[in-house]
C-alpha cells in the first residue's frame, strides 16, 4: 500500500500511566482531569462524554443515547445499553400530528433528507444511563464528573476545525429553532473554526445534576420542559416514556480470532452483529488486495442479512471516547444524538435526538413501532484482549461506516498485529449499495481488482465519511497509549500517576 494516512493523534506513557482518546482536545481533557482527581475510566469517559455535549455538538448529547462497553481490570466485560426507545407510552399516536420537517443534509458528492422537529425526537436515555453507570461503576461524586463540562459550557470552548465542518453539514438542522441556533452562534452569525462557543443552560443543568437534584429522567428537571415541548407540539415523548425507560446492561458479543479475545455491543444494536459475523466469514487476512476484497464482499453479506432485524434503526452521526486507567479498567463509549431534531429542550441546553426522522430507518413508516421498543444501533464499543495479556479499547462514530471503519481497524491490529497508531491511520474502504468508497493509500491493485465487478470511488483524501476510530491499549506491563484518529479531530492525553 502506498503511505497515505491521516496521521493521528498519539500519547503513550509508562506503566501505571492512564490514557484517552476522543474527538476533540477539550473531550480529552475533561477526561483527563477527571483522571487526574482519582477517578476511574468509566467516571474519565462520562466527564468527556458531558464535555462533548458543548464541544461536539453536532455528534453528542444528552438528548441522544448510546453505550458504553466496561472491562474490569479482572476482566470481566460488559455493555451499558442507554441508547433510545421509540416514544408514545399512554398516548394515542394516531391521534397526534407528528411536528416533523424535511431538512436536506447536504454530503460531498451526495445529499440526504432527514426530518427534524419535535415528532423527530425519540425517548432519550442517555441522562438515565449516565446515572445508572455512574451508581454501578462510578468512582468520585458525580459533581466532580460533570464540573469539566459545566466549565466549558460557562467559558466556552475553541470551535475545531473538523466540528466546523460537520457543523456547516448539518446547517439546514442546526438553524431550525432560535434556541438551537443559539447553540452555535457567535456574535449573530453561525459558528466557525476558531469560535468560542458557549452553552450556560447547559452548564446550569449540569450543576443541577451533580447536586443530587435529578435522580432519574423522570426528574422534574427534565421531565417538566420535556412534556411541556411535547404538549405544545407534534412531539411524541410522554412523562410515561421517561418513567419507564430501563438502563440494561447486556452482556457483550464475544468471538476469537487468532487468539485474541473480541468483544462487540449486543443486539438490539446490530452494528456489532454485521462485524461479528464478517469476522467469523473471514480466512485470515494478509496485507494483500485480493484478502480486502474478500472484506469487501463479506461486509456486503453481513449487512444484508442485518437488515432484516425488525423495527426501527439508527446510524447516524456519533461519536466515541476510549479510556484505560492506571488499574487497567477499560471504558469504550459511544453516543449519539442522531443528525440533531433542531429542538432544544426548554431551559437545559440540551439539543434533543432526531432518532425517528431518517425514513430508510423507519421502512414501516415513521411512528409505525409501538412505544416502548429499544430502537437498533450501528454502534458498536469494543475491546480486544490479547493472549499476551495486552488489552485494547476502541470505537467509532461515523453512521453507516461505524461496521467498515471498526472492522478494518480489528483486522490491522488481530491479523496483520500492526501497532494501534499504525491500524487506526491505515486507509479505509466501505461498501455502500454497489458502490465501494476507498480511501487513497492502497495503492492501484485493489481498485482495479474491485472495479471488475462493482463501481470504485476513490476519495482524494482521508475523510471524516470513513468514520473516527479514537482506541487506547495497555501492555502486559502495564504500559499505555492513545491514539486518537485525525478524521474527525482526534485527541489524545495519557496522565501520570499523582
Amino acid at each position: 500500500m502506498t503511505d497515505v494516512r491521516a496521521q493521528p493523534a498519539i500519547a503513550i506513557g509508562p506503566p501505571g500511566c492512564a490514557a484517552v482518546a476522543a474527538g476533540s482536545r477539550d473531550t480529552a481533557q475533561a477526561a483527563a482531569d477527571v483522571l487526574r482527581q482519582g477517578g476511574n475510566a468509566v467516571d474519565a469517559a462520562l466527564a468527556g462524554t458531558l464535555a462533548a455535549c458543548v464541544a461536539e455538538v453536532v455528534f453528542t448529547s444528552l438528548g441522544g443515547g448510546g453505550f458504553m462497553m466496561i472491562r474490569q481490570p479482572g476482566g470481566e466485560t460488559t455493555v451499558m445499553d442507554f441508547f433510545a426507545n421509540t416514544p408514545g407510552l399512554g398516548q394515542k399516536i394516531s391521534d397526534v400530528e407528528p411536528d416533523f420537517t424535511p431538512l436536506t443534509v447536504h454530503y460531498p458528492g451526495s445529499e440526504q433528507v432527514f426530518y427534524a422537529g419535535p415528532g423527530s425526537v425519540a425517548v432519550p436515555g442517555a441522562l438515565g444511563g449516565y446515572l445508572a453507570i455512574h451508581e454501578q461503576h462510578g468512582r468520585l461524586p458525580l459533581s466532580d464528573i460533570v464540573a469539566p463540562a459545566a466549565h466549558l459550557g460557562e467559558e466556552g470552548t475553541i470551535l475545531e476545525p473538523v466540528q466546523a465542518v460537520v457543523l456547516e453539514l448539518v446547517r439546514e438542522i442546526m438553524s431550525l429553532t432560535d434556541e438551537c441556533r443559539r447553540l452555535i452562534s457567535k456574535h449573530g452569525r453561525y459558528a466557525r473554526a476558531g469560535d468560542r462557543i458557549t452553552n450556560p443552560d447547559f452548564a446550569r443543568f449540569l450543576r443541577l445534576l451533580g447536586e443530587g437534584r435529578l435522580p432519574s429522567l423522570a426528574g422534574d428537571a427534565f421531565a417538566t420542559p420535556m412534556s411541556s415541548l411535547m404538549e405544545h407540539t407534534g412531539g411524541h415523548v410522554t412523562t410515561e416514556d421517561l418513567r419507564a425507560y430501563q438502563v440494561v446492561q447486556r452482556a457483550p458479543i464475544e468471538l476469537e480470532r487468532d487468539g485474541v479475545e473480541i468483544n462487540l455491543n449486543a443486539p438490539p444494536a446490530f452494528g456489532g452483529s454485521i462485524v461479528a459475523d464478517t469476522l467469523r466469514e473471514l480466512a485470515p487476512i494478509k496485507d494483500d488486495p485480493r484478502d480486502w476484497a474478500t472484506v469487501v464482499a463479506e461486509l456486503g453479506r453481513a449487512t444484508t442479512r442485518t437488515r432484516t432485524v425488525p423495527g426501527p434503526k439508527s446510524s447516524q452521526g456519533t461519536t466515541h471516547i476510549s479510556v484505560v486507567d492506571s488499574e487497567g479498567r477499560i471504558a469504550s463509549m459511544t453516543t449519539s444524538n442522531g443528525s440533531g431534531s433542531g429542538v432544544v429542550l426548554p431551559g437545559t441546553g440540551i439539543h434533543l435526538n432526531n432518532m425517528l426522522g431518517e425514513e430508510d430507518l423507519n421502512p414501516d413508516g415513521f411512528h409505525a413501532a409501538p412505544p416502548g421498543i429499544r430502537i437498533s444501533s450501528m454502534m458498536t464499543p469494543a475491546i480486544l484482549s490479547f493472549a499476551s495479556g495486552a488489552t485494547c479499547g476502541l470505537g467509532t462514530g461515523g453512521s453507516e461506516r461505524i461496521r467498515s471503519a471498526l472492522l478494518g481497524v480489528i483486522l490491522n491490529l488481530v491479523d496483520l498485529r500492526q501497532p494501534l497508531a499504525s491500524a487506526v491511520a491505515a486507509p479505509r474502504l466501505h461498501p455502500d449499495q454497489g458502490l465501494v468508497q476507498l480511501e487513497p493509500g492502497w495503492g492501484a491493485e485493489l481498485p482495479a481488482l474491485l472495479g471488475k465487478s462493482q463501481v470504485v470511488n476513490t476519495w482524494a483524501s482521508p475523510n471524516l465519511y470513513f468514520g473516527g476510530v479514537h482506541a487506547v491499549a495497555r501492555d502486559p506491563e502495564g504500559a499505555v497509549v492513545a491514539v486518537g484518529d485525525a478524521r474527525r479531530g482526534g485527541a489524545a492525553l495519557v496522565v501520570q500517576p499523582a
